[in-house]
């Protein structure tokens, strides 16, 4: 699983110099072929996604893999939406999701998705996605706007505070429903004065938005297993 979602960053942010840009635009926003090579070589040496296709790799989620043991009971559920609840202000406080908007197969990453994704994986042009460290501690080290949803089983962690880099990218599982998730990211984010726009892409639900420099990026699916499954990515 690892850099999977490095690699569905890393296409947003070329497609950043695409559209009404001048070619001379387009070279500046875009990272650097030497960077862009090192990294797509660097995610191919994964044996995860050795030999797969990029782009289903990338956004392939844990699919039919090994869940582990997650308390899916009722009592389970409830006490991580309660939790939840705690940290937005009470469930009066939670702000629904607003409904996706689904982008064509062939379509371009909305400007939301490409600033949130240059800020994570590009920000000064800086090739953040090669120096990032795999440890579970880096899900410590979330910002205070954008923790692990309560509860969560934490599957995967990694993250750099080298140069211009803070990126942050956890994967995580939860017992709870993918909308209640999403509404508790979309209200920390409103709260702390990040952007927000909800849309479906490649089948994943992806909430992302900027404040400043900041950005972050969750990438949310429901699994047959009956969990729901959270790609959380973020820059500080």
């Amino acid at each position: 699983m690892k850099r999977r979602l490095l690699a569905s960053l890393v296409p947003v942010v070329l497609l950043a110099s695409c559209g009404d840009k001048t070619e001379d635009e387009a070279a500046g926003d875009a990272m650097d072929p030497a960077s862009e090579q090192a990294l797509n070589d660097e995610l191919m040496t994964d044996p995860d996604l050795a030999g797969r296709n990029e782009a289903n790799a990338a956004l392939s989620g844990t699919g039919n893999a090994a869940i582990p043991n997650i308390d899916k009971s009722p009592r389970a559920i409830e006490a991580a939406r309660s939790r939840a609840a705690e940290l937005v202000g009470g469930r009066s406080a939670l702000i629904a999701v607003p409904a996706a908007r689904a982008l064509a197969e062939d379509a371009k990453p909305s400007q939301a998705m490409v600033a949130a994704a240059r800020a994570a994986v590009a920000p000064g042009g800086e090739n953040c996605g090669e120096k990032v460290e795999y440890t579970s501690a880096w899900a410590a080290k979330l910002p205070a706007a954008f923790p692990v949803y309560p509860r969560g089983n934490t599957q995967e962690a990694a993250g750099t505070d080298e140069g211009d880099c803070a990126l942050r990218v956890v994967t995580f599982l939860t017992p709870v429903a993918l909308e209640d998730v999403l509404s508790f990211y979309h209200t920390r984010a409103k709260a702390s004065g990040y952007s927000a726009e909800h849309v479906v892409s490649a089948g994943d639900n992806v909430l992302s938005g900027t404040k400043g420099k900041s950005a972050y990026v969750v990438y949310g699916r429901r699994l047959p297993q009956g969990v729901t499954e959270i790609d959380l990515v973020t820059t500080d």
